[in-house]
Formats: C-alpha cells, sequence, structure tokens
C-alpha cells in the first residue's frame, strides 16, 4: 500500500480494513514520518512525543474489523533519527506521512477477534478428562499431532488455502503422525 505525503498512516490502514471489512496485518514499511507520538514499551505509561523528520526502520502491527476491541489494533514503529538514534515504540497519536510510505502488508477476509484460552467447557481444555490421565486414557491416542489431545489431523488442514484434493502431494505430510519430522 502506498500512503500519500502529509497522510496519517495508521489511519489510512484502519480506514482500508474497516471500508474492505478485512483484517490487516502489517509486515513492514519504509518512508519517513513526522511528528510522531509514542508510547515506550521500557517505561508504562510513558508518552514521548517527538519532533521532526525520521525514517522508518520498523512498522509492524494489526488491524481488525469492528466487532474487534480497540486495544486489537495498532502499529509499533522504530525510527531512525537525523544523528542515528534510534527511538521506537507503540503509535498513540498521528503517524504522518512526511513523503510517500510504503507499507507491505497482508490481508485477510473473514478476520475474527477471539479470546484465548477459549473457555467453553470441554473437555480437551480439561486436560483429557479422562480421570487426570493425560491423553483420555487407553486405548488408541485421539486424532492429532502425535497423539496430542485437541489438535486436528494436520493431513486434513489446508496448505495456503489450498483444499487437500488439491495438494501435489498427498503424503506431504507422512511424517506428522510421528513424534518429529524426518532430519534434512
Amino acid at each position: 500500500m502506498e500512503v500519500s505525503s502529509g497522510a496519517d498512516i495508521a489511519d489510512c490502514i484502519a480506514a482500508f480494513a474497516r471500508r474492505r471489512q478485512r483484517g490487516v496485518c502489517v509486515m513492514s514499511g519504509t518512508g519517513a514520518v513526522a511528528n510522531v507520538t509514542l508510547r515506550q514499551p521500557a517505561a508504562p505509561g510513558a508518552v514521548v512525543a517527538l519532533h521532526g523528520r525520521f525514517e522508518i526502520l520498523s512498522l509492524t502491527g494489526a488491524f481488525l474489523p469492528g466487532p474487534a476491541p480497540p486495544g486489537a489494533t495498532g502499529l509499533t514503529v522504530y525510527l531512525a533519527g537525523g544523528q542515528g538514534q534510534v527511538v521506537g515504540g507503540s503509535v498513540v497519536g498521528p503517524l504522518v506521512a512526511a513523503g510517500p510510505a510504503l507499507v507491505v502488508a497482508a490481508t485477510f477476509t473473514n478476520a475474527t477477534y477471539e479470546r484465548l484460552p477459549i473457555e467453553d467447557g470441554g473437555e480437551e481444555e480439561a486436560g483429557g478428562g479422562g480421570g487426570g490421565q493425560m491423553g483420555g486414557g487407553g486405548g488408541s491416542p485421539p486424532a492429532g499431532i502425535g497423539g496430542g489431545g485437541g489438535l486436528p489431523d494436520p493431513t486434513s488442514l489446508p496448505l495456503y488455502n489450498l483444499p487437500p484434493n488439491l495438494m501435489a502431494n498427498g503424503d506431504m505430510y507422512a511424517w506428522a503422525a510421528h513424534a518429529r519430522p524426518p532430519p534434512y
């Protein structure tokens, strides 16, 4: 995505996510920004206002469309100043592009916000529920990787959004039933 000079990068990405009803995962960004306000990770609650022009070194974050809570979206940026100083943190104010800025992001349809661990009273979350035994007691192990409870069989999962019938090699996950993958 290209953000025009003078536009707020965070607002542009958030508007894109809302308008398209898509989740956005920001992986990187380049360009210059001016007059940034950050919350620094080393000092809880400390907000720093940076005046002047800074080059983006790293830009990451996530934006989810509603009804996700506000804390589920936001950006983290690391910037280089004119004297070589590096500063970074969570963006808590405008992140105005001081020239064209490029943002590399992945977008997702049907993006949802989930709180973990999921508490639905199922026995998988209770450690197997088999009288205190891990793995649910005797018999054959439950489906999953290495017999671990609650995980699906990896051969049933799509690879890069391809359904299993379109994958080139049906035994692509043949090693998954064993304790570890073959050495390469």
